[in-house]
């Protein structure tokens, strides 16, 4: 017997696009892209995150052609991450230490993946950003040649892609029962097309520490490259950094908790000297500005210290 009422069909939601994240199948490496199109790429090897898409495939990082991606050596490029110490060991506890620290070459954990949607942002169909964490502790490493070998932490580095932005924080914990120093730095190489068309402003009148000419100098207007730069500047976290090309705006920088802003170049004779920059004008490719908290910071037992930054791709 037919009725006479039918029920009314239920509607069928349509399928709302989420962001993507996806482990390589040997485990060494996360990827997660927006529905938009936005990709970032990082290797568990040091953390260093190695790509950076735009929704329209533009690469905003540069990696050398000859960098070791296979664990055998810091990645050439990206975001490497320094931690404990900053160049040289300096500090009797990290004496022993590598250039740079252990971070950079230490596979780290992947610890998951959080995506969140912004309902501020216009035509919105879909989560807006993707959260990837990544773990590292001392019961990681496998030697720690200094008095690091006494000291217990744990850090969650934090990768976040949004539709225009990059969010890059650290969290660094002291889980033992002894103080600590360190030091940290984003050691970001950015993709330009020609190094000679670039500058880097919000540093103007800044005293810096030139590490090629020795001493403090001041710059009284933006940066510009032509020969070797390699700059330690100290600067408050409010001030607003970008980097131009072609005097278009190309990055702005935003930072938390990072006082300090490293700007590097190598150039055509030191880039020479350097076996794992390729091709012979990678200098040309590339700008590093690095932020990060280069004076030693004393973290007591059982306190986390917090710092980050958030890039904005024009």
């Amino acid at each position: 017997m037919e009725r006479s009422k039918k029920p009314s069909a239920i509607p069928v939601s349509p399928t709302i696009p989420t962001p993507q994240v996806s482990i390589s199948d040997d485990n060494s490496r996360v990827t997660a892209s927006l529905p938009t199109g936005e990709s970032v790429e990082v290797l568990l090897f040091g953390a260093t995150v190695l790509s950076w898409k735009t929704a329209k495939g533009k690469e905003n990082l540069f990696v050398s052609s000859k960098a070791h991606l296979d664990g055998s050596k810091a990645v050439r490029g990206g975001i490497p991450l320094v931690f404990p110490n900053f160049g040289p060991s300096s500090n009797k506890a990290t004496e022993g230490l590598p250039q740079h620290g252990f971070a950079r070459t230490t596979k780290w954990e992947y610890l998951g993946k959080s995506s969140s949607e912004s309902s501020t942002l216009p035509n919105s169909s879909g989560d807006s950003s993707v959260k990837l964490d990544f773990g590292l502790s001392n019961t990681m490493l496998d030697k720690i040649p200094s008095e690091w070998k006494n000291y217990q932490f744990g850090i969650t580095y934090s990768v976040t892609l949004g539709r225009d932005d990059l969010e890059t924080s650290l969290a660094i914990r002291n889980t033992g029962e002894k103080d600590f120093e360190f030091q940290t730095l984003l050691h970001s190489y950015w993709a330009v097309d020609n190094i000679s068309d670039v500058s880097v402003s919000g540093l103007e009148k800044i005293s810096f520490a030139d590490k090629v000419g020795g001493g403090k100098e001041e710059e009284s207007g933006a940066i510009t490259v032509s020969s070797e730069v390699d700059r330690v500047y100290h600067v408050d976290p409010s001030q607003g950094i970008a980097i131009s090309e072609k005097d278009k705006p190309r990055f702005d920088f935003t930072r938390d908790m990072l006082p300090d802003v490293v700007v590097w170049n190598p150039w055509i004779e030191k880039s020479r000297t350097m076996s794992d920059l390729a091709p012979e004008d990678a200098y040309k490719r590339f700008i590093c500005v690095e932020t990060g908290s280069v004076n030693w910071n004393t973290l007591e037992a059982g306190d986390t210290w917090e710092g980050g930054q958030r890039i904005k791709a024009l």
